[in-house]
Parts: structure tokens; C-alpha cells; sequence
């Protein structure tokens, strides 16, 4: 219902009351001059919490990962110009992840636009590209319409960010303006036609793969695949960073497709008859780089499902396409008729399993290697955290390590961009932990990683974010050194670091450090870290040559 308000309020409190009516609970931003009253009008509320981060890219990433863990729009405000191009980096993220959020910038007075004013940009044309709704609010009496819009876009169809700016005389003016319901979300639902057809096509298949990702998975959506696949015996192998949708200890998880996929997996995939496309929309990372799955026509069967009718047919041309939301889709599927008798698949089914497993375990350390042996310490994690624990992390080699022998056990505990953002890990694993206080949450970052957003540490201690981050040191950017190596052998060109202390960095913010030389020494530092009870930071000195589990840099 709409309510108008006795009294004229600022454009800031039209607009934090339009946030508290779409359920916002917290935000997170850098301040500046240009929102003043949108931060005045936040100012005292226990119905939303305010996060100050130390970097614009920050806050935005915390954003994003409130949006992946929570399924609803992570919110943040950033000021105009470089507080806007900071955060672009996060917008950036939310996009190729289909997460849902809203970044708000404030604006110049529309008095003086086209004079190239003091940290003057056309948002319109800085974000167009970069995520789905880019606009600004030109009107105070249109705030309300506009946060409608913004949070029905950033949830409809395939999800992600908008972007609204606020300029400053539509913020600090004043008016009586009718408050709006929240936007109502339309969903796809999935039509009895086409999933008798995927009935059909399922009981044709000989090497059937299903292959999951995108967002919209809910604990219950989650629950309904588990069900589904036990019901049919059908492998699953996670898309690119979606490795939590179904748990990896399920006989039915066979792994995962991105960086470091395992060889007999990949193999697998080029096998398969049929494959069963749930809410992924197969990004370059996934397919292997279009090469796996070949677009446009798949050499496989293809029955693709999601939520978004445009993102059907548009790369992958689908035997089957079915525009669903994910929830709808397992509903549905979950009503066909099991095989009777031992499906075609068994066996196939079952080596697939072998075959992940048989990757899963940890490697033996390298005759000539020193340092930390990193699949032990992911390993110990997987055996010893609580099923809801949290792993967030950034980009860099390390992360093979991590997607490849840790196990993933439930739905939103899986933090990682599938864009590739550097320095992701640590803002992420902030807002995780305080989304989720009652949760372990640890960091991994590579020590290249890490430093895009290390002052964070400040934002962790000061709000008792109690996250525990992992720096795996080698002393190098180890992915570009990889490519380089491959690409011109023994001609190492600016991917050696010199990095701080990073122990004596993380105690100089109040956290919790120490050194880690050795994996035997690890299980004790983390309880150490653990029983601390305040922000963390361990770091692990690792074999520069040791540039995957199995393989090694010659020249290093």
C-alpha cells in the first residue's frame, strides 16, 4: 500500500525508509559529502547497520557477497567520481556472477551537469555496460518509483546490479512523497510441456551429466537437487565457483568445472550424450573456454534451464531450452518418473565418482619441495570445519588448491567471483562473517591478492569480525608467472613481490598473526587463530616453484 508522509522529509530519508521497506538490513559504504543526508537519515537505526569500509572496492565487494549469501540486494553507497570508479569493481563482479545489488553514488547538483564539475561523471555511460539498470534520480518525488525499479531489476530474470545515482539537490531537497510497497518479484515457472520432454530425453540418455550454477539456489531449491539426483543416479559437476550447491560428500558430486578441473572430468564432459544445464549460463570458465561445451551447437545433447529467457540460446543453442527459475525447475523435475529398474547410467555414474575422488585426495608433497604443502591444509580444513563454515577468496593459482580438495557442504558457503577479482577474499569474508557471526569464516588470498584490499584488517577489527584469513606467500604473482612461463620460457617480466611483514601488518590493526613454515604446524596455528576470538591472519610460506599441485616451475 502507499502512505503518504504528514510531514516533508530530505531526499535522504525518503530514501533510507524506501531501503527499510525492501527489508534492507545493512549497508556498506565509504562516506562522502555528496549522501550526507543519506547518511544522517541512517544515523541512530538499529533496523539497518551501517558498515564503513576503507575502500570503496570494498564495499562494494561486501555488497556483492551480502547478495550471494542472502539471495536479496546487497546494498552500498559510495560518493561521486573516484569513489564511483572504485567501486565499479565490485558492479563488475556482482554482473558476471548474476548477483543481486544496488550501488548508489551520489551526484553534482543538476544545476551544473555538462561543466565537468568537480568529480563530474555520466553514470548512464560509466556503468551502462557494466551491469543491468544504470540511472539517476532526477526527481525527489520519484525516489520511491526508482528504489522500486532497482531492487525488481537487480532480482527479475537473471540476476545482478543496479546502479542509481543521487545528486545532491534531489538528496537535500525536501518534499511530502508518498512511500511504495516493495516491489513484488515475478518468477519463471517451469511449463509441464518441456519437462516431460527432459522426462523424455533423460530416459533416452546413456552418459548423462547435469551441471549446476548461476544464483537463485535457496537451502530448500538446494535440498530438491540432492532429492532429485539420489531419485535418478545422475552425476553432478558444479559450474565454475559454485561448488557449495550440492555436498561435494554426496555420491553424486563429481566435481567441478573451472580452473584446475580435473583432466578425467573434463574428458567426461566431451563423453556426455546429454547434458542437464541447471541455472549456469556456461561461461567461458566453465566450458573450457567454449571448447568442452562448444557454442553455438553443443556436440551434446543440451537441455539448458534459466531464469532469464534472454540468456536462453544466446551463446549455447539448446535442444531443450526451459526459462525457469532454478526453485521451479527441481519442483518440477522432481515430479518425473524415476527409471524403473537400474538406470543406463549406473556405471557411468559411478566412475565419475572414482574419478573425483580419486582427485579430491591430497597430493604427496614434491621430492624438492619446501615450504608449506598446501592440499594437506586445505584437506584439514575440510575434514575439521563445521559443515556451515564459509571459504572466501580472490583470484590467483592458489585458489586450484582450494576448489580442488576442499569439500563444500552447504548451500551459501562458497564465497568466490567468477570474474576473477583480485583482492575479493577479505571484504567478502567480513560481510560473511558478519551476516553469519555464528560461523567459521576463513580468507584465502594469494599475498598479491591479498594486497589489493588489505586495509581491510582495520574493518574487520573494528566491527569484531572474527574471520581468519590465509595468505599462501610465494613471493610472486603466481598465475601470470605461470602464463609467462609457458609463453616466453625463462623471461620473467614484473611478477616478482616484495611484500611487508605480514604478521607484524596484521598485529599492527589489533589482529591475531603468525608465521606458518611447515604443514605440520598448521592445525595448531588455525586453533590458535580460532580461540583467539578476534580477526586472524596466518601466513603460509609456500614453494614459489610449486605453481599447481602437480606442477612446477622449472625456471624458479
Amino acid at each position: 500500500m502507499e502512505t503518504s508522509s504528514p510531514t516533508p522529509r530530505n531526499g535522504g530519508q525518503i530514501l533510507v525508509e524506501a531501503l527499510r521497506r525492501h527489508a534492507c538490513d545493512t549497508v556498506y559504504c565509504v562516506p562522502g559529502e555528496s549522501y550526507l543526508p543519506v547518511l544522517d537519515a541512517l544515523q541512530g537505526r538499529d533496523d539497518i547497520q551501517t558498515i564503513v569500509t576503507r575502500h570503496e572496492g570494498a564495499a562494494s565487494n561486501m555488497a556483492d557477497a551480502y547478495g550471494k549469501l542472502t539471495g536479496r540486494p546487497g546494498i552500498a553507497f559510495v560518493t561521486r567520481g573516484p569513489g564511483a570508479t572504485h567501486a565499479a569493481n565490485g558492479v563488475h563482479t556482482a554482473m558476471q556472477d548474476s548477483t543481486p545489488m544496488v550501488l548508489f553514488i551520489g551526484q553534482i547538483d543538476t544545476g551544473i551537469r555538462e561543466r565537468e564539475g568537480f568529480q563530474e561523471v555520466d553514470y548512464r555511460q560509466m556503468f551502462g555496460s557494466l551491469c543491468k539498470w544504470a540511472t539517476e534520480i532526477e526527481d525527489i518525488a520519484r525516489i520511491p518509483e526508482i528504489v522500486n525499479r532497482a531492487f525488481s531489476v537487480a532480482m527479475s530474470g537473471r540476476k545482478g546490479p543496479v546502479v542509481v545515482a543521487l545528486p545532491e539537490d534531489v538528496l537535500f531537497g525536501s518534499a511530502p512523497v508518498a512511500d511504495l510497497a516493495p516491489a513484488r518479484i515475478s518468477e519463471a515457472a517451469a511449463d509441464a510441456q518441456t519437462v516431460a520432454e527432459i522426462g523424455q530425453a533423460l530416459a533416452n540418455a546413456q552418459r548423462p551429466l547435469v551441471i549446476v550454477g548461476g544464483t537463485g539456489w535457496s537451502p530448500a531449491a538446494c535440498a530438491a537437487l540432492q532429492q532429485f539426483v539420489q531419485r535418478f543416479n545422475l552425476p553432478v559437476a558444479a559450474g565454475f565457483r559454485r561448488q557449495d550447491l550440492l555436498d561435494n560428500r554426496d555420491p553424486h558430486y563429481v566435481g567441478q568445472l573451472g580452473l584446475g578441473i580435473s583432466p578425467a572430468l573434463a574428458e567426461r564432459v566431451r563423453r556426455a550424450d546429454l547434458l542437464l544445464v541447471i541455472g549456469s549460463r556456461m561461461s567461458e570458465v566453465t566450458s573450457g573456454s567454449y571448447a568442452l561445451i562448444q557454442a553455438p551447437r553443443p556436440a551434446q545433447q543440451l537441455i539448458h534451464i534459466h531464469a532469464d529467457a534472454n540468456e536462453l540460446n544466446r551463446v549455447f543453442r539448446a535442444d531443450i531450452p526451459l526459462n525457469a527459475t532454478v526453485a521451479a525447475a527441481i519442483q518440477s523435475l522432481a515430479q518425473l518418473a524415476a527409471p524403473t529398474g537400474a538406470p543406463a547410467w549406473d556405471d557411468w555414474a559411478a566412475s565419475a565418482r572414482a574419478d573425483y575422488v580419486q582427485h579430491n585426495t591430497p597430493v604427496p608433497r614434491a621430492p624438492q619441495q619446501s615450504g608449506v604443502e598446501l592440499s594437506s591444509v586445505v584437506a584439514h580444513l575440510s575434514r575439521t570445519l563445521a559443515d556451515d563454515a564459509i571459504l572466501a577468496n580472490g583470484a590467483g593459482n592458489y585458489t586450484v588448491w582450494v576448489h580442488r580438495f576442499f569439500q563444500y557442504k552447504q548451500a551459501g558457503t562458497e564465497l568466490a567471483p567468477t570474474n576473477g577479482a583480485m583482492g575479493y577474499g577479505l571484504p567478502a569474508a567480513i560481510a560473511a562473517k558478519l551476516a553469519r557471526p555464528q560461523s567459521t569464516v576463513v580468507c584465502f588470498a594469494g599475498d598479491g591478492c591479498l594486497m589489493m584490499y588489505p586495509q581491510e584488517l582495520a574493518t574487520a577489527v573494528q566491527y569484531n569480525a572474527a574471520v581468519i584469513v590465509i595468505v599462501v606467500n610465494n613471493g610472486m604473482l603466481g598465475t601470470i608467472r605461470m602464463h609467462q612461463e609457458r609463453e616466453y620460457p625463462g623471461r620473467v617480466s614484473a611478477t616478482a613481490l616484495v611484500n611487508p611483514d605480514f604478521v607484524a601488518f596484521a598485529q599492527s590493526f589489533g589482529a591475531y598473526a603468525e608465521r606458518v613454515t611447515s604443514e605440520q604446524d598448521f592445525a595448531a596455528a588455525f586453533e590458535r587463530a580460532q580461540t583467539s576470538g578476534r580477526a586472524a591472519l596466518l601466513e603460509l610460506c609456500t614453494d614459489p616453484a610449486q605453481i599447481t599441485p602437480s606442477a612446477r616451475l622449472a625456471a624458479a
